[in-house]
């Protein structure tokens, strides 16, 4: 079976955000755990890496700051790479035209942030018609407070996303599931 038409997309993993106000390490391990094995099951199975990173003048994310690159503790070869200063990794990019040429026709998200950059992509990319595969356990973000003062943890957020996105959006799967779905056995 080939997976030619699948392209992973990691999103903003990048060392931008340890120099946040809300920058929160807590989870941080395992998600690069998660992350580095859903891309090195993509290379293994011979499917297009795509990084995404995001970018904002006069802030942590401006590109001259040095801090727009790969987050410590990732190992990436991506087969593309991507600039963008909106939410979704498609607004303005060319990532479409990319994906387009390609011949990709099933992504699967992954990154930082889980409710916005990762969720918003999504959404953008299934109304494009893409289909999409959510790995929210390669996902990563930060507790967040609601204006009335209650505090949603990281765990909360991702349970929020995966609610909003599953079979209206995406596919919501596992690290495992993403792989096996490639014809991945385990990668460690």
């Amino acid at each position: 079976m080939s997976h030619a038409d699948t392209a992973l997309i990691v999103i903003d993993v990048q060392e931008s955000f340890r120099h946040m106000p809300y920058w929160n390490p807590e989870g941080l391990d395992a998600y690069l755990a998660h992350q580095q094995r859903l891309i090195d099951g993509a290379k293994a199975a011979g499917i297009p890496v795509v990084q995404i990173f995001h970018t904002r003048p006069g802030s942590p994310f401006d590109r001259e700051g040095g801090l727009v690159r790969t987050m410590d503790g990732l190992s990436i070869d991506p087969d593309a790479v991507f600039y963008k200063g909106r939410h979704s990794a498609l607004a303005g990019t060319g990532l479409d035209i990319w994906l387009t040429r390609n011949g990709i026709n099933r992504l699967i998200i992954s990154g930082i942030r889980t409710e916005q950059c990762c969720e918003t992509t999504t959404r953008h990319a299934s109304d494009l018609g893409w289909n999409v595969d959510f790995v929210s356990e390669a996902t990563f973000t930060f507790p967040m407070q609601h204006a009335d003062g209650t505090v949603f943890s990281q765990a909360d957020i991702v349970k929020r996303t995966e609610l909003v996105l599953a079979t209206r959006f995406a596919r919501i799967v596992t690290v495992d599931e993403a792989l096996a779905g490639l014809g991945v056995k385990k990668v460690a």
